[in-house]
C-alpha cells in the first residue's frame, strides 16, 4: 500500500500527463492540488488510451487484448519491458509467499489465454519449479490427461476452468494437487471450500488472487485474516456507483466501487482507475508500522464489462445478437462461473436463428469460443425471455437493469 501524499500525487500526475497528453484535457485547465480533485478514470474516459495503443505499438512491447469497445474492436493493453518485468516480479513474490515452506516443485498452468497464461511458466521457473502449460484449444480430456501424466502439485487456473475440469473428471480421478492458485473470476469462500474437498486438501490451500490485464496483480486472499490484501505499490479508494456514472445502481452499506492507483504500472494510466468491481468493507489499517489496505470480499461487477476469464463487453455481446435480429433487449449475468445471455425480441427467433446467434456469441471473443468448443469452459446459456416478466430472470435486479451498463457476477 502506498500512502497518498502530496509528493506522490504530484509525481504520479506528472508521469501520466507526460505519457498520455490526452489526460490533460480531463483536467479542464484546473490546477490540481489534492487527490479528490483528480478525475476518476472511467471506461469512457479511457477510450483515447485504447485508440492510441491500437495505432502506436512499440516493437518491444507485449500487447494483450481484452473485450471489445463501441468501435467494435478488441482493446489493446500495452506492457513495455519495465512493466512486464514488474508484473512478473509481483507474481513471483506473491506466489513465493503463497507456496512458502511447502517444498513443491511441479506446477501446471491451465489458464486459457491472456497475460496470466503468457507469463505463468516464467513465474514458476523463477521459483525453481518445473511448469507445464496446456493449450486452451485442447479438449478437456487432454487437460485431465496432462494432470495425470505430469502429477503437478500446484494448479494455476481460473474458477470457470476449474469448475469444468472437476465436472469432466471421471469418478475416483487421482488429482494429486496440493495447492490451487486462482485468478480471473470471483471465487466465493463456500465454492473454494467445495473445490478443496474435491482435491482432499485444506480450504486454505485453494488460494485466490485478484488481478486484471490493465493493472496486473492487485490483491490476494490472506487466510490468516480472512481478507483480501492489496499488493505493494497500489493504493485503493472506494466510491459510489453515482460517482462513476451509474446513478441508478444502489449498493448496501459497506459496499463500494473499487478505484485503484498504481505507482508501479506506467503503460496504462492507473491513476484513480475505476475497476467497476464492488468490494465490501474496504479499509486501511496501520499494521507493524505500515499502512495495509484490505477488503472482505469482491461482491460483484458493475459497469460496461464483466469478467468471464477474459473480459467480455456489452458491445461484444450486443453486436453478436444484432447481427441476426434488428431489435432486442439484451441482459447478461454470470452465475456460478457460467455466462447467461437473455434476449427479449419482438422478432420471432426460430431454432435456426437461435443457433446462428449462439455461434456469433462464441465468435465474439475467439479464445472464449475455442475454450467452450474444447470443453474447458461451460457453454454460454442463451435464453429467449420476456424481460417485462419479473419472474423471467429472478437473479436480475429488474429496476437497475433498465440501464444496459449493469452486469452482475455472483
Amino acid at each position: 500500500m502506498v500512502e497518498i501524499n502530496a509528493p506522490h500525487v504530484a509525481a504520479k500526475l506528472q508521469e501520466v500527463k507526460q505519457l498520455y497528453p490526452w489526460y490533460t484535457t480531463l483536467l479542464e485547465g484546473a490546477y490540481i492540488d489534492s487527490w479528490p480533485k483528480l478525475p476518476l478514470l472511467t471506461h469512457d474516459r479511457l477510450l483515447p488510451y485504447f485508440d492510441e495503443t491500437e495505432l502506436v505499438q512499440e516493437p518491444n512491447w507485449n500487447v494483450y487484448r481484452t473485450s471489445g469497445t463501441s468501435g467494435k474492436r478488441r482493446k489493446a493493453i500495452g506492457y513495455d519491458a519495465a512493466d512486464e518485468e514488474a508484473y512478473v516480479e509481483h507474481k513471483v513474490q506473491l506466489f513465493g509467499k503463497l507456496l512458502e515452506g511447502r517444498g513443491l516443485t511441479r506446477a501446471l498452468s491451465d489458464m486459457g489465454t491472456g497475460h496470466a497464461a503468457a507469463t505463468a511458466q516464467e513465474i514458476f521457473e523463477k521459483l525453481n519449479m518445473q511448469c507445464w502449460t496446456i493449450p486452451f484449444q485442447q479438449p478437456v480430456e487432454e487437460h485431465l490427461a496432462c494432470i495425470a501424466e505430469h502429477r503437478p502439485e500446484v494448479l494455476y487456473t481460473m474458477p470457470s476452468i476449474l469448475d469444468r475440469l472437476v465436472k469432466a473428471a471421471p469418478a475416483g480421478f487421482d488429482w494429486g494437487i496440493q495447492i490451487v492458485i486462482l485468478v480471473g473470476e470471483v471465487a466465493a469462500p463456500a465454492w473454494r471450500k467445495r473445490m478443496a474437498d474435491v482435491f482432499g486438501i485444506a480450504a486454505d490451500d485453494v488460494k485466490d488472487t485478484y488481478g486484471s490485464i490493465e493493472v496486473g496483480t492487485m490483491a490476494y486472499y490472506d487466510a490468516s485474516s480472512g481478507r483480501y490484501v492489496l499488493m505493494e505499490g497500489i493504493t485503493a479508494e472506494g466510491v459510489s456507483p453515482a460517482e462513476v456514472g451509474l446513478p441508478d445502481i444502489h449498493l448496501p452499506a459497506g459496499e463500494q466501487v473499487l478505484v485503484l492507483t498504481s505507482f508501479v504500472r506506467r503503460r496504462f494510466p492507473v491513476l484513480r482507475y475505476v475497476t467497476y468491481d464492488v468490494v465490501r468493507d474496504l479499509r486501511t489499517e496501520l499494521i507493524d508500522g505500515r499502512h495495509v489496505t484490505t477488503f472482505e470480499a469482491i461482491v460483484k461487477r458493475i459497469g460496461p464489462e464483466l469478467k468471464h476469464g477474459e473480459k467480455i463487453s456489452l458491445y461484444d455481446i450486443e453486436d453478436a445478437v444484432f447481427q441476426h435480429v434488428k431489435q432486442a433487449d439484451v441482459r447478461v449475468i454470470v452465475e456460478h462461473n457460467q455466462l447467461h445471455v437473455y434476449i427479449d425480441s419482438p422478432q420471432p427467433i426460430d431454432n435456426v436463428l437461435y443457433q446462428k446467434i449462439r455461434s456469433s456469441l462464441h465468435e465474439a471473443i475467439p479464445e472464449i469460443g475455442q475454450m467452450i468448443d474444447s470443453g474447458i469452459l461451460e457453454d454460454m446459456n442463451v435464453h429467449l425471455v420476456n424481460l417485462q416478466d419479473p419472474n423471467a430472470v429472478p437473479s436480475l435486479n429488474h429496476q437497475a437493469v433498465k440501464q444496459k451498463k449493469l452486469y452482475v457476477q455472483e
